[in-house]
């Protein structure tokens, strides 16, 4: 059995998926339980997944990314979408869970939620944005590296038009914007990026120990 590591050398961006090959759907719940189980600051989670199947959604959205092949040749897309802005709710919805979850009383966590909303609630909307999208890239490396694990293909996109896949998917109704992409499959054999050898910095020039 391949280990982590193995897993991650063996990943790369896959430029053109097996179009005939699907994830299952015990796979892809994995998967998607893993991307829900990424870190996120604060707990918040502020962002929305859209896993997109229906190929005739893929084909409109393919034109606002540049005709690339992955977003109609993917078994599935995946399209990480983050809160625009927000208000007290992200909190208080937030912490309601937190009490249900494990039974403590909401008055208990007043103190965090103050704090939360002190640090939070005074943003700009601009760095709300800015924020939010930083949360949903987390999410984006844990889904990455939870379809290595799975041998489950992957290509990262930012190449797209998130402005007109925004209206398509009636994301800014829901106070949402599409800040990135993951097209998730299987390999086309005739995809030649697979053999190159990964190029990444040494660890003596990327990792300082103090």
């Amino acid at each position: 059995m391949s280990t982590y590591i193995e897993n991650l050398h063996w990943r790369y961006a896959t430029k053109k998926f097996d179009k005939d090959k699907s994830i299952s759907e015990e796979d892809l719940g994995t998967l998607l339980e893993a991307t829900s189980l990424s870190a996120s600051s604060y707990g918040l989670q502020p962002y929305k997944i859209l896993v997109l199947k229906d190929a005739e959604i893929r084909e409109k959205l393919q034109p606002f990314a540049w005709n690339q092949s992955q977003i109609t040749e993917a078994s599935h897309l995946i399209v990480i979408a983050n809160q625009t802005t927000f208000g007290e709710e992200l909190v208080d919805d937030y912490l309601e869970n937190v009490s249900e979850t494990r039974d403590i009383p909401l008055k208990n966590l007043e103190g965090y939620a103050e704090m939360m909303k002190a640090n939070l609630i005074p943003l700009t909307d601009e760095q709300k944005t800015q924020w939010t999208a930083k949360q949903a890239y987390i999410a984006l490396g844990n889904l990455l590296s939870a379809a290595a694990d799975l041998k489950i293909d992957t290509c990262p996109m930012e190449g797209f038009d998130a402005t007109k896949f925004n209206e398509i998917l009636g994301l800014n109704e829901l106070n949402l914007n599409a800040v990135v992409l993951a097209a998730v499959g299987y390999r086309s054999e005739e995809d030649q990026t697979q053999h190159f050898k990964k190029v990444r910095k040494s660890n003596k020039d990327l990792i300082t120990h103090i």
